[in-house]
């Protein structure tokens, strides 16, 4: 079972997902939303939601040319 993400992280996910400059770790997502989150909850769990984004993804993608 996972974990609910509140509205607020999912947004916000989706709308940095966009401009396409995370990656699928977790420690280098943390370090690019440093200078514009000042919450460190928030941080981490945006970091987190994103690199399972960028995993989803990619095994979407990977598939997709599989095929």
């Amino acid at each position: 079972m996972g974990k609910i993400k509140s509205m607020l992280i999912k947004r916000t996910g989706k709308k940095l997902i966009n401009e396409g400059v995370f990656h699928e770790d977790f420690g280098k997502n943390k370090k690019i939303l440093s200078s514009t989150m000042p919450s460190k909850k928030i941080r981490n769990i945006l970091a987190g939601y994103m690199s399972r984004l960028k995993k989803q993804e990619n095994k979407k993608n990977h598939a997709k040319h599989a095929v």
